[in-house]
């Protein structure tokens, strides 16, 4: 009998076995929850020191973030014990809340992610080699894999189902056996190739020993020192500090933090009961300003064991310049804070009113100065997964800001004050179920406020002798390169870049204070991830407004004459209602426009001119000009961006290629609308004919879609074939000249070559990208 055979029939002998779990029970003991203190003795391979880079390489690449399959968070070894749940966190249709599961917070235990629904997924019997193994469902299903290997076909069949939306099978080892037995090629790592040899017998063995956690890796002491001397700074006893760091700590509080004295160590910014030199005692609440239930709040930095995932990974810096520029901005202006706003959701979740004390100079440039990072908060914060979030942007535009002498002003104030109730956010009602009458009342309230936001623009913008090319912030003479990003939406992710990349966009935000904040607060500090649909459903209307008014922003630099016609190209057959926005503002606006034009070409023109503006601040590495290639490759390039017509409907979103021996590159398909303004029915305004391509320098989008390798001197093929695709099996015959399919045998030695070369061109961004989205064509 084949080896296949005797293990099929072992599943089904077990599979029988596990009718219930008392089977298991008087086999290998009852459960226990595995607690993080109790490691097995005696074992000689341990997580921190044998397994670890085997599991980011190998696992969490689909097991990151709120996304993983089944919950089961493999970042740390703490999301391991934590094991799976089915639920979903992402679900767009749920009419309640879900509980919260957020590893790190909302449970303290093992056990108390098991009364929370969570089932483990390695051993919790008696600490035996046989249970460790077969009483393990990642022992089990690595084992799996192995006895039932990927088909040598290029394609998985449809015995794999690939659809990140589809129902999702998550087993406890009482009920594993039965349905691997009927799904043998359920193995992990699942739709891909099973481990080497060498990386399988490593993890079984560690998993036979009782899976150990092992001693983490001690970190330099100098960073406890910085690390007491920040919590310090972050605790001050006066009111005015006290305000300070709830602002500051309601924006940073999904950064991942860093000091220059350990490399690739993160902290988060936590609140706690506790002060610091006292065990943290972390205030866990759905979101930055719901109620702490303390009387007084302290900011402590926690250490993150977690393995650092691209679709997350949001760097800050904390160093001796940081805490210069928070003391210019906040401590050393004379302002008053005569008391401390409290946490009552209608008020906290508007900043306007809880930081009105604050001076807005500091707020817009404590935003400003790290732009990229605060637009990253909205891209890869809780929203970075889902249509119904992410349908609301283009899928590549460029944003710009205002400059900070041009919000700051007192007048800018007084108006921000006597306006502070229109600036209503969606968080401040909750989980509604009442999404129609919300949306109503924030329409009428935004309504309002683009009527008096025009009055005060055009008084403004009188008073300063016309609108010039210097209210546009320049990133302090070129010093800064977050004066200009980059965005590009791939389906139902984002990414978020510095400077200008690419070619001319379709459309523009210009950015100031009001708007930078209220998009932070109804997107990241705002939004529940795990709130109903309603709350989802205002939060993705809300932000139509946001947009609309940043596209305004950029429109209101064009010539009057240019603006309507503008507009109407960007909102081709949109509903009716939008007009009324446009009317409210943009026709009320009737301003001298200083910025001279030369050409009919009105829009490209202002890009060019903003590109000249912006100076060093609007270059971008990922830009192929920015290589100092030969001017034959940069034709062959550019060639390659500029493929237009059928071919490039056969592309998939994101596509990462490798060039050998020149470096990594991303080639995006950006899909055309006519609009964004509906949030149902995108398929029917999509316009195929307008799509175009941006190829880029390095990796951009971090669920590649699609892997290709490329010699050199292949180049000029690889144009060609790609130009020529006229149908999906051109598609297919293009992808097995050039592409590293899911099923390549190359496959995790390509992919540990693309995280390499992505260290070694970003080591700051650079993280594990996720591959729940690569296709199967």
């Amino acid at each position: 009998m084949s080896r296949l055979a005797l293990f099929a029939l072992f599943l089904t002998l077990l599979g029988c076995v596990s009718i219930g779990g008392s089977q298991w029970d008087q086999r290998y003991g009852k459960a226990v929850p595995r607690e993080l203190s109790s490691d097995p003795q005696l074992a000689t391979h341990t997580y921190y020191g044998d397994t670890k880079t085997i599991i980011e390489q190998r696992c969490v690449v689909c097991h990151g973030c709120y996304d993983s399959p089944c919950q089961l968070k493999l970042e740390s070894y703490e999301g391991l014990l934590r094991g799976a749940n089915p639920a979903k966190v992402y679900d767009g249709t749920r009419l309640l809340g879900a509980s919260l599961t957020r590893l790190f917070e909302d449970a303290q235990s093992t056990a108390e992610w098991r009364s929370k629904g969570f089932h483990p997924v390695i051993n919790e019997r008696g600490n035996s080699a046989s249970a460790n193994i077969n009483a393990s469902v990642t022992a089990q299903l690595l084992q799996l894999k192995q006895d039932n290997p990927l088909p040598e076909d290029a394609l998985l069949s449809d015995a794999f189902n690939l659809d990140i939306n589809s129902p999702q099978y998550c087993a406890s080892i009482e009920n594993l056996h039965s349905y691997t037995a009927k799904n043998p090629l359920l193995g992990m790592p699942y739709g891909l190739p099973g481990l080497n040899e060498q990386e399988h017998k490593v993890t079984m063995e560690w998993l036979k020993q009782g899976a150990a956690m092992g001693k983490a890796p001690v970190l330099p002491e100098k960073i406890y020192t910085e690390v007491a001397r920040w919590e310090a700074f972050l605790n001050g006893n006066t009111l005015k500090a006290q305000l300070i760091n709830r602002y500051i700590y309601e924006h940073l509080f999904l950064a991942q933090i860093d000091f220059a004295a350990a490399p690739g160590v993160y902290f988060r910014l936590v609140r706690s009961s506790t002060p610091p030199g006292e065990p943290i005692n972390r205030i866990s609440t759905a979101r930055p300003f719901d109620d702490p239930g303390v009387s007084r709040v302290y900011y402590r930095l926690w250490q993150d064991p977690s393995s650092v995932v691209a679709k997350n990974h949001m760097p800050y810096r904390l160093d001796a310049a940081r805490a210069q520029q928070w003391q210019e901005l906040f401590y050393t202006p004379a302002y008053p804070v005569s008391h401390l706003p409290d946490y009552n959701s209608a008020t906290a979740s508007n900043p306007f009113i809880t930081f009105a004390q604050l001076p807005i100079n500091a707020r817009y440039r404590f935003m400003l100065n790290e732009a990229q990072f605060t637009i990253m908060n909205f891209i890869k914060g809780p929203v970075c997964r889902g249509q119904v979030a992410l349908n609301v942007i283009q899928d590549h535009f460029w944003v710009f800001f205002y400059s900070p002498e041009s919000q700051a002003t007192d007048e800018d104030a007084r108006f921000l004050a006597e306006n502070s109730k229109h600036l209503q956010l969606p968080a401040g009602a909750g989980n509604t179920l009442l999404p129609l009458t919300n949306w109503i009342k924030y329409s009428e309230l935004q309504k309002e406020y683009l009527a008096a936001k025009a009055n005060f623009v055009k008084e403004k913008i009188a008073a300063n002798g016309g609108l010039e090319m210097h209210s546009i912030w320049d990133g302090d003479k070129g010093s800064n390169n977050n004066a200009a990003l980059t965005i590009f939406r791939h389906a139902d992710s984002a990414s978020v870049h510095k400077g200008m990349i690419g070619q001319s966009p379709k459309t523009a935000w210009v950015i100031g204070y009001p708007l930078l904040e209220r998009i932070h607060y109804l997107l990241v500090a705002g939004f529940d991830v795990y709130g109903n649909v309603s709350h989802q459903l205002l939060s993705r209307l809300y932000m139509d407004f946001l947009r609309i008014e940043g596209e305004m922003n950029f429109v209101e630099l064009l010539p009057r004459e240019t603006q309507q016609t503008t507009l109407q190209y960007w909102y081709r057959d949109a509903e009716a209602n939008l007009q009324t926005y446009i009317d409210l503002y943009l026709k009320q606006v009737d301003i001298t426009n200083k910025i001279h034009y030369q050409s009919d070409a009105h829009q490209e023109e202002l890009y060019l001119k903003l590109k000249r503006h912006l100076g060093k601040a609007g270059q971008s590495p990922h830009n192929l000009n920015t290589a100092k290639l030969p001017a034959h490759k940069l034709a062959l390039y550019q060639e390659l961006q500029n493929t237009s017509g059928k071919a490039i409907s056969f592309l998939p979103q994101t596509t990462l290629i490798e060039l050998r021996g020149v470096g990594l590159f991303s080639l995006i398909h950006n899909s055309a609308y006519s609009n964004l303004s509906s949030l149902f029915g995108e398929d029917k305004r999509r316009i195929p004919g307008e799509d175009n391509l941006t190829l880029a320098r390095g990796v951009i989008g971090v669920y590649p879609n699609s892997f290709m390798r490329i010699e050199p001197h292949e180049l000029d093929e690889f144009i060609a074939q790609l130009q020529q695709l006229g149908s999906e099996q051109d598609y297919r015959n293009f992808k097995a000249r050039f592409g590293i399919r899911r099923t390549h045998p190359d496959f995790w030695a390509f992919s540990d070559r693309v995280h390499q070369l992505y260290k070694i061109a970003a080591p700051e961004e650079a993280a594990l990208l996720d591959y729940n989205r690569l296709e199967n064509r």
